[in-house]
């Protein structure tokens, strides 16, 4: 085992439900491990969404978790489509970190996640959770 994270979890446009071409990347080269929830805030950016990290247990992000292959090669390619990528100007719109992640079963996982990286103010904030369910 490699010391580098092989999970990833995604909230918006990469979700399996979401019909982003972006996500071909994963279905090619991940496997899904499971759903699960971020313990965080989700603003609606755009046409795609943003998670900020929160101290309340009752503020969840939903998502899916996916065990990389060719973590390095994956990543780099996710970086570049977020936004954070080494060509990306500073401030970045996300940065990528490990958080932990609860998945559907309870279990808690260690999960790559791009935490977005901009002010929020003004942004309307996706109470549900849920990116593709806004009204759950």
């Amino acid at each position: 085992m490699s010391g580098m994270n092989d999970n990833i979890f995604v909230y918006g446009t990469l979700l399996s439900g979401a019909g982003h071409a972006m996500h071909a990347v994963l279905a090619r080269d991940a496997a899904l491990v499971g759903e699960g929830f971020y313990n965080g805030r989700l603003y609606r950016v755009a046409t795609y969404p943003g998670a900020i990290p929160s101290t309340d247990p009752a503020d969840r992000v939903f998502g899916e978790v996916y065990r990389l292959r060719n973590v390095a090669e994956v990543l780099s390619r996710l970086d570049e489509y977020e936004g954070c990528g080494p060509a990306a100007a500073a401030p970045t719109q996300y940065v990528r970190q490990t958080e932990p992640i609860t998945l559907t079963d309870a279990t808690i996982i260690q999960a790559w996640i791009y935490i977005y990286n901009r002010p929020i103010h003004g942004l309307e904030r996706i109470h549900s959770g849920f990116f593709l369910r806004p009204r759950a």
